[in-house]
């Protein structure tokens, strides 16, 4: 049995998983604005409530850049004392149980590759569009994490006047009003004219870091996970369109998949795989 983590900025989601089922998770407020110790404490005391005799592996997956070989995270994103924490050696030795320590949307393409809508792919892309954005790279069936695990950040790579992140996460929601994406989902199934157009562009930038995603690493399928989905149907004809247009290689749009997660719990079920990554 393995206890798998999801480490965010508002809450923390642990989960005891065997065969490849989660067979029961618990969900905290995670003390982000606290100190370092602080949040330790809540994954540890999560952890204790899921602990029993089976379970022999513990995998955890953080908003940062990771070592993953040692299992340091460094600048987790909204938790502001975690600059280096050597997470992997502290969980280890509160525990007794070998644990490994990677990126969330590394976990999250697990997830897909392991249990989701890339289990036929050798080659996949993971991107979660939320908060921010993130990806995850499957290459030859083999996670692929770059010399310093920062392989996939591509919501860093500049566009426009800013960067990707600005433009495909709920940051361009932010820049175009004051509604959160939920509120945006409920007008835009009104029928709201204002609300359908905004989704029309957010859909049509994610069609460019789509584009981005085909040149840098042609994956067989992209598979597409986060908040923002909940909108799918009111941006996905703009991504797509978006996606094709000024592409040279039209046989490679052709072939790609492009497809929407829909495991549930895909970062612990990922985070649950990484002594196999």
């Amino acid at each position: 049995m393995k206890i798998a983590i999801d480490l965010g900025g508002t809450s923390l989601r642990l989960a005891q998983i065997e065969d490849q089922q989660i067979l029961k998770s618990v969900k905290v407020k995670c003390p982000a604005q606290s100190d370092e110790k602080a949040v330790l404490d809540a994954i540890i005391a999560g952890i204790r409530q899921l602990m029993t005799p089976a379970v022999d592996e513990i995998g955890i997956g953080v908003p940062s850049v990771v070592d993953a070989e040692l299992g340091i995270v460094y600048d987790v994103a909204n938790i502001p004392s975690w600059r280096e924490v050597h997470l992997k050696e502290i969980i280890e030795r509160e525990t007794g149980i070998p644990t490994f320590v990677d990126n969330d949307v590394n976990c999250f393409v697990l997830g897909e590759k392991y249990f989701g809508a890339g289990r036929q792919y050798d080659d996949v892309v993971g991107i979660t569009l939320g908060t921010g954005v993130g990806a995850g790279i499957i290459t030859n069936g083999h996670l692929y994490r770059g010399a310093n695990t920062g392989a996939g950040e591509v919501g860093s790579l500049p566009y426009l006047d800013s960067d990707y992140e600005h433009y495909c996460s709920s940051l361009f929601l932010k820049r175009c009003g004051t509604l959160t994406g939920e509120e945006l989902v409920s007008k835009a199934a009104e029928g709201d004219e204002a609300a359908l157009r905004l989704w029309e562009q957010l859909g049509f930038h994610v069609g460019k870091l789509l584009q981005v995603l085909l040149f840098t690493y042609d994956p067989q399928a992209i598979i597409i996970g986060g908040g923002l989905t909940a909108a799918a149907p009111y941006f996905e004809a703009s991504m797509r369109k978006s996606m094709a247009e000024g592409f040279p290689y039209a046989r490679t749009v052709e072939k790609v998949k492009v497809c929407w997660s829909s495991l549930q719990g895909s970062n612990l079920l990922g985070a649950s795989m990484l002594h196999n990554s």
